[in-house]
């Protein structure tokens, strides 16, 4: 439909008893919408207007014409207000794709609270650690713990999350406290496979300010981080855990934190290096209300809650 703004001024026109009366309907000079209806006129080589100083009259082809392409237009306006309205209240289908461990202990227990505001939205909160595609895979929003990829596509960072290096009880009772990272070498280290590329998510630390990554034993790799938690509890090794899922493992005593403040030799102490995340949607058009809702309820649920 080459000349969708003829066909509207033609159909407001005859509606409206004028082209005048059509321009005010379209927030266009009557002088443009005169043009509209002649360059749609000379598209469909008829004239579908007699103009007379007094008032318009049909054709007999503008008749026929205009009982085909008033539907259209009407169906177009209920089109356009159904979109303002969706606008107006947020409703529909909301795809969240998050993390594994992270979405299954921060971020699934926000979501109840983001529906009770908003119960016409329904929310899909999918938890994988596989690269993801926005168009593909249709979804609004995800959440990872490394800064995605992909054209157009617009990346927030949430925040931090801090690091804890852990090892159960029985696992130094029997292999030693290593009392700085240097020493991991000597130690058998659970390490976490990123699925989105394969790779062995390093273990990064600061002292002084400087960032460096120790040597380590390899023990144990696996690509999910409850199963590598579950052995550190078994006592397979040291492992590198977001404090999310380890603070409440140290607790309860299922685990010791190692490389704790005051735990290491003077002058020896180091910090493991947090994750960052982030918040991501496709493109700038992607942001509907729902979406940009969801991300603000997020934004301020992780502000009240200690990560």
């Amino acid at each position: 439909m080459d000349n969708l703004r003829g066909i509207e001024s033609f159909v407001k026109a005859v509606e409206g008893g004028s082209i005048a009366n059509a321009a005010r309907q379209l927030g266009i000079t009557p002088a443009a919408a005169s043009q509209n209806i002649a360059r749609l006129e000379q598209q469909l080589g008829t004239r579908l207007l007699l103009r007379t100083t007094r008032r318009l009259a049909l054709t007999e082809g503008g008749k026929i014409y205009f009982e085909r392409v008033r539907q259209v237009i009407e169906d177009l306006d209920m089109a356009q207000t159904a979109l303002f309205a969706l606008n107006d209240r947020p409703q529909g289908r909301l795809r969240v794709a998050v993390s594994t461990a992270f979405g299954r202990h921060v971020i699934a227990p926000m979501i109840p609270a983001f529906s009770a505001r908003w119960p016409d939205v329904s929310v899909e909160l999918i938890l994988n650690d596989e690269r993801i595609d926005h168009i593909r895979d249709e979804i609004d929003v995800s959440i990872r713990f490394f800064r995605p990829s992909g054209a157009g596509l617009i990346t927030r960072k949430l925040g931090d999350v801090p690091i804890i290096i852990c090892a159960s009880p029985d696992y130094l009772a029997r292999c030693g406290t290593p009392r700085e990272p240097e020493e991991l070498k000597h130690h058998d280290c659970l390490l976490f496979r990123t699925p989105y590329d394969g790779r062995l998510l390093p273990w990064g630390f600061f002292r002084n300010g400087i960032r460096f990554e120790p040597d380590l034993h390899v023990s144990i790799i696996s690509n999910d981080i409850g199963a590598l938690a579950a052995m550190t509890i078994a006592g397979a090794g040291i492992s590198r855990l977001g404090a999310f899922l380890a603070r409440d493992l140290v607790a309860k005593g299922d685990v010791v934190a190692l490389f704790t403040s005051g735990s290491a030799a003077s002058g020896a102490e180091a910090d493991p290096e947090p994750l960052d995340f982030h918040i991501c949607v496709q493109d700038r058009e992607a942001m509907l209300p729902k979406v940009r809702l969801f991300i603000d309820h997020i934004v301020d649920e992780w502000k009240k809650r200690p990560i």
